[in-house]
Formats: C-alpha cells, structure tokens, sequence
C-alpha cells in the first residue's frame, strides 16, 4: 500500500474494458464483410490463405507428376501430370482455405471478437 492518500487502492479497482486493438468502424466492416458481402482486408487471413494455397499446389503438383509417371496407361509425360496436379492444388487451397476461414470468423464474431 502507497503512502499517497488519492492514489486508489489496487484491490478494490474495479475492472476496465480492455481497449479493443480494431477501431468501431473496422470492427462493423469486418462483421459486414464476413457475414454478407465484402473484401476481407485482413493481412493475417490473406497471408495464411495464399500460404495454404502455395502449399496445395506444390503437394498436388508433385502428386500428379508421381501418378503420371506410374501410371502407363494414360501415356501422360510427367509435366503433364504436375501441370493437372497443380490445378487441382489451386483449387483445392482456394476451397478448403476459404472454408475454413469462414467457420473459423463465424467463431470469432460469435464470441463477440470482430478483429
């Protein structure tokens, strides 16, 4: 305990809101954005998607040149295969990143956090 008479006790503080790091007009475009329609603006959700959707086509990729070269049949080179592998890997990342960024917002504005 202080010895200065005006400083309030620690103890019978009550507690403060925590300032929010988003400002009101950021927070209702970012509700507005990801529950009706809109660009999402946020850097972290754009860099974890465009990070999912390089990893998608680099895997698939990789996966198309192996099926192509195992399977005969087909006659397909190998940059064929990895060509075709690479698409479905953009499409894929495109879908399941979106996918879950959306469930993954959906919880975010239900527990009141609208960054």
């Amino acid at each position: 305990m202080s010895d200065n008479p005006v400083e309030p006790d620690p103890v019978s503080v009550p507690d403060q809101p925590q300032p929010q790091s988003v400002s009101a007009t950021r927070a209702s475009y970012n509700l507005f954005s990801d529950t009706v329609i809109g660009v999402n603006t946020r850097k972290s959700d754009n860099k974890f998607q465009a990070i999912f959707i390089g990893i998608s086509i680099l895997v698939l990729a990789a996966v198309g040149s192996l099926i192509a070269v195992w399977n005969t049949e087909w006659e397909m080179p190998w940059y064929a295969g990895a060509l075709l592998g690479a698409f479905a890997g953009l499409v894929f990342g495109t879908f399941a990143s979106g996918i879950f960024l959306m469930f993954y917002r959906a919880w975010r504005h239900i527990q009141g956090k609208h960054d």
